[in-house]
């Protein structure tokens, strides 16, 4: 399987460029805060934000200092919204170590996401470039939107509810990723739109292996699965498998995931099993696999109109990378 490493590889000194000037805009003359944007910073998983708007820059021309820039102030965008995410669900742990939240103190997380944030209105506004502000400022809309959706009971079809979270949460930010980075490097209409597209597509992947992966097998997996269903999250597996379930069937499973919290280690482990068996059952995996591979060969379809470049196939192995990853 391709690595991040490789797709990487034809803008590895633009990615070093874009590290240190990330490093450069967390800097703090504020002790407690300069503690917690460390912290933060030593956390940070793939960067497949700043990936995004640099490959999708070159594709179309090249990488500048404004689309370092871009990048940077869209990776600090992505943070604030986990610090400020990590407070609403009340999250102890984020890839396996202690949310700022919980290391500190809700004030101190949420005081630190809008410090971040302001950076980003300095950063965006240092750029003079009124369509990236645009498509930043939709970015900060959409991120909220989709966390208050998700608190919210369904308001129409429960696969309908699904689609509108992710796309909102994850498919916008991929999407705006692409289209900053082409804007920032003076690419045409049409390139925009399609990298635009290819974002959002490639975010919907990514975000329903997300959802996948939740249901594995932890040993497998090598870290703790069913997440999702802890915090009484319905993603497509399971809103299909209920679907597809008798009005019993569907009862029982409703009633198991309420009472997850409350159950003893064994129950618990027990209830979890019969919970994936069923989601299995009923082919909640196999159907999120073959929606998932629509929205690939939507992707794919979405970058035809380009030449072809190293960095162009670097995009094309981020969406094999997106569906095959364990992690």
């Amino acid at each position: 399987m391709t690595t991040i490493e490789q797709i990487r590889q034809p803008i590895e000194l633009q990615i070093q460029h874009f590290e240190q000037s990330f490093a450069d805009a967390l800097r703090s003359d504020n002790p407690l805060l300069q503690d917690v944007l460390r912290y933060v910073g030593q956390r940070r998983g793939k960067q497949l934000r700043p990936l995004l708007v640099l490959l999708s820059a070159v594709v179309c021309r090249e990488i500048n200092e404004k689309t370092i820039q871009t990048a940077v102030a869209l990776e600090i965008l992505h943070t604030a919204s986990l610090l400020h995410d990590d407070v609403v669900d009340e999250s102890d742990l984020r890839r396996g170590q202690p949310t700022v939240n919980r290391s500190w103190s809700n004030k101190v997380a949420i005081l630190s996401g809008d410090y971040l944030l302001s950076r980003v209105i300095e950063l965006t506004s240092s750029l003079r470039n009124l369509k990236i502000m645009s498509l930043l400022s939709q970015v900060g809309n959409s991120l909220a939107q989709g966390e208050l959706y998700q608190l919210q009971a369904a308001d129409t079809d429960p696969i309908e509810h699904y689609m509108r979270i992710i796309e909102h949460k994850t498919a916008s930010l991929f999407s705006i990723c692409c289209m900053a980075g082409a804007v920032s490097s003076g690419a045409t209409p049409k390139q925009e739109a399609a990298l635009r597209r290819f974002g959002y597509e490639l975010g919907i992947c990514f975000q329903m292996q997300d959802d996948i992966l939740d249901y594995s097998d932890s040993e497998e997996l090598g870290k703790p699965t069913m997440h999702d269903i802890w915090e009484g999250k319905l993603t497509m597996p399971i809103l299909i498998a209920l679907q597809r379930a008798t009005t019993d069937e569907q009862q029982h499973i409703d009633r198991l995931i309420k009472s997850l919290p409350t159950l003893a280690e064994a129950e618990r482990f027990a209830a979890e099993q019969e919970i994936r068996s069923f989601v299995l059952r009923y082919d909640g995996i196999r159907y999120t696999q073959q929606q998932m591979f629509q929205h690939r060969a939507a992707a794919l379809d979405a970058l035809a109109i380009f030449h072809p470049s190293s960095a162009l196939e670097s995009l094309r192995q981020l969406i094999d990378y997106s569906i095959n990853r364990l992690k």
